[in-house]
């Protein structure tokens, strides 16, 4: 068991207690960010991209904490984030700068983790992680904010 993995633990509790609350939903994932954000030192963007039900191939920037970013909207299949939505599938690069198709948010970011939230087995969201450290998400990573993504199922 690593440090993570205890921080990981307490984490998840404390998301679930929010999932749960009667605070606004954007209220919610914007405090959801805040806490991964300030709990997890390699967590350096954090926020929720979601389906736009008008233009259901098309991401839509929801809360977020971390460096402001010109990329409020994303077609499926463009950048990391489009691809993961349009596959339906987590993707980690540890390399941002080994990528042909991300689109870059900040000189600092050098990996990313992007994970589809589904409810009702279909696409609803994302969530999006970005690390100033290379190569930064583990298996311990996906596992943790799978769980995150299932739990803001719900409520997204």
């Amino acid at each position: 068991m690593t440090k993570n993995d205890d921080i990981f633990t307490g984490l998840l509790v404390e998301i679930k207690e929010l999932v749960l609350s009667k605070i606004p939903r954007d209220d919610r994932l914007m405090n959801i960010c805040r806490l991964l954000n300030e709990k997890v030192p390699h967590y350096n963007w954090v926020g929720f991209y979601l389906v736009d039900w008008a233009n259901k191939r098309e991401l839509i920037l929801g809360p977020y904490v971390g460096a402001p970013t010109d990329h409020v909207r994303i077609p499926f299949g463009k950048g990391i984030c489009g691809q993961a939505a349009e596959r339906e599938e987590i993707f980690v690069v540890d390399d941002v700068t080994k990528e042909s198709n991300y689109l870059s948010c900040s000189i600092n970011v050098k990996s990313e983790i992007v994970l589809p939230i589904f409810r009702h087995g279909k696409i609803i969201g994302e969530l999006d992680i970005d690390s100033h450290t290379p190569a930064a998400f583990t298996g311990h990573d996906r596992t943790f904010l799978n769980s995150i993504c299932e739990i803001v199922a719900g409520i997204i």
